[in-house]
């Protein structure tokens, strides 16, 4: 019985090693649904991209798990829902007791690593190399090795090799490829499939590129011609990738799964159109905030074709575990995701679960064709995508039962996500990690010891000086509430009690909004306890102050009464 234990250890783990695919994660950071040329974009042209969606499966109905990107990155390495990870918003850290891609890849035998931006730490600001002793670096959630920032970055990056600091020169996109490409070529006789995720900080802000692809925009503003000319580079590095796999005998094997991690930029923004005509952008739940590029190509298990059916980032770790066969334990039992991959070969129609969304105050679920969408406590909208996919036609009051059973199912997830928010999903039935709170990397202690290193980099000499100039460090406690608490109550706050300023703004023919004014808020008095808050709220018409009481419910805070 040992000798058959032994021999089944070492076929799972090498000898079969060849037959399993390798497995590479490439992440865009703020690309558009509209924005390839596959797409039709009216002036990017992205060729490699371009190219692996012929040879691939393009899914044309394809979603990132939030409408910003570290939320999403958390749905992508553990198929829940972010909120269900501990990362709420942009800058949070993904709890330590989620089971994770890379540590259940490492388990079955992979070589990991991770290469570019993070964004899962806690820390905000502009990406610096991630600290070796932070303690939630991607070496805590199953990479062997990583090259990495905290966030995004650009030309001629500062990044983190497993803690060691180094200065690089050129466009950070074809960096972090070409470091990548040594990575697997290094490994490649190691006996061992390898996991790979390139994590890119295209086309975010701020927007910089190389010289002659800048000159590919010449009728362009200066931040749009940087920004398209980002993602002329991050397509070229694709192609790079792709043609080094080829030379290495490794892409008939090698699964590449492509995808943005939000939707499209603002018009006025960047120019032109971003999300291909879609409603809203980034930090929208709108389709344009969430409906991204994707692209999965794999010569050996892939038929190349062009699929409608609705899918998102939190069925990447199912799909995967499917494909590897991987112990069921690998994943946490209770997931959003689901297993896509027969769709690799075979044409879908209709998903049997729904997909969840769910960001602050913003929820929305798509089902059956419908999409119900609930922002800031508003009330709900209802629209049909297959025939509405701008989201014109809002079918709330004509399809009130259909709003309903909807809802229902929405607040029924929404409860689920509440208790694994609170670690009941976790074999402790608690999350037992200290909270940390979210920093600027220069108030962190874990980055502190590095900014003379850091004040060496222009750009970041910058940023330092804009935060130390900036009342953001200086307000981040009222009496005893914890900054993240204290920061989404003023986002909250000046939201909810917003005035109507009374001036109609046009908006396309025959359509008008109202705009508003924006209150002052003030936190006076906050009672840890109960998790209550003394509110001021200044019409800034008028200047009078509004005094009113704040509860936290939730993920979100509603106010109680005002005097």
């Amino acid at each position: 019985m040992k000798y058959l234990v032994i021999l089944s250890y070492l076929l799972y783990s090498g000898l079969i090693a060849e037959e399993r695919p390798n497995i590479i994660l490439l992440m865009s950071d703020d690309q558009g649904w509209g924005q390839t040329g596959y797409n039709n974009h009216p002036i990017l042209k992205t060729p490699n991209l371009d190219n692996m969606a012929s040879n691939g499966l393009r899914l044309d109905r394809f979603y990132s798990g939030a409408a910003t990107c570290s939320p999403t990155r958390a749905t992508v390495l553990t198929g829940r829902s972010n909120n269900r990870t501990g990362v709420l918003n942009h800058g949070y850290g993904l709890n330590l007791q989620e089971k994770t891609l890379p540590k259940a890849l490492k388990d079955a035998g992979y070589n990991t690593a991770h290469f570019g931006k993070w964004h899962l730490n806690y820390i905000g600001g502009p990406g610096v190399p991630m600290a070796k002793e932070d303690p939630h670096g991607p070496g805590k959630y199953g990479f062997d090795y990583w090259l990495t920032s905290t966030n995004y970055f650009d030309m001629n990056p500062m990044l983190s090799r497993n803690g060691t600091f180094e200065k690089m020169k050129g466009d950070s996109s074809e960096i972090i490829v070409d470091q990548a490409i040594k990575y697997i070529r290094d490994n490649k006789n190691s006996g061992r499939p390898f996991f790979t995720a390139i994590w890119y900080g295209s086309p975010h802000e701020p927007f910089e590129a190389r010289e002659d692809d800048l000159k590919l925009f010449p009728s362009l503003d200066k931040d749009s011609q940087a920004h398209y000319a980002e993602l002329v580079a991050m397509d070229r590095s694709i192609g790079t990738l792709r043609k080094s796999l080829k030379t290495m005998g490794l892409a008939e094997n090698t699964l590449i799964w492509f995808s943005s991690d939000n939707g499209g930029l603002p018009l006025g923004k960047v120019n032109p159109i971003t999300t291909g005509g879609l409603r809203g952008f980034k930090k929208s739940q709108y389709e344009g905030g969430i409906r991204v590029p994707c692209i999965i190509e794999w010569p050996k298990g892939i038929s190349a074709k062009i699929s409608n059916y609705p899918a998102y980032t939190s069925d990447t770790f199912p799909t995967l575990v499917s494909i590897l066969g991987l112990d069921k334990n690998s994943i946490n039992s209770i997931i959003d995701g689901k297993d896509i991959s027969p769709l690799f070969n075979k044409e879908l129609t209709d998903r049997d679960q729904p997909m969840f969304f769910s960001q602050m105050s913003s929820h929305a679920m798509i089902d059956k064709g419908f999409k119900l969408l609930i922002q800031d406590k508003k009330k709900p909208e209802l629209y049909e995508l297959q025939f509405d996919p701008t989201e014109s036609h809002n079918l709330a009051e004509t399809q009130p039962v259909r709003v309903i059973q909807m809802q229902q199912k929405l607040d029924h997830w929404l409860l689920s996500v509440e208790n694994s928010s609170k670690g009941k999903d976790y074999p402790e039935g608690k999350i037992t990690s200290e909270p940390r709170e979210k920093l600027f990397w220069s108030e962190s202690p874990y980055y502190k010891p590095f900014l003379k290193l850091f004040s060496m980099d222009e750009r970041l000499a910058k940023a330092i000086e804009f935060n130390k100039k900036s009342n953001f460090l200086k307000n981040r406690y009222i009496k005893n509430i914890p900054k993240d608490l204290y920061h989404l109550l003023l986002e909250q706050a000046r939201e909810k009690s917003k005035f109507i300023s009374g001036k109609v703004i046009m908006v396309g023919p025959k359509k008008s909004r109202v705009d508003y004014d924006y209150p002052i808020v003030t936190i006076s008095k906050y009672n840890r306890v109960k998790n209550i808050a003394d509110v001021i709220i200044k019409n800034p018409r008028n200047n009078m102050p509004i005094l009113q009481k704040w509860s936290l419910s939730g993920n979100s805070w509603l106010p109680l009464y005002s005097k």
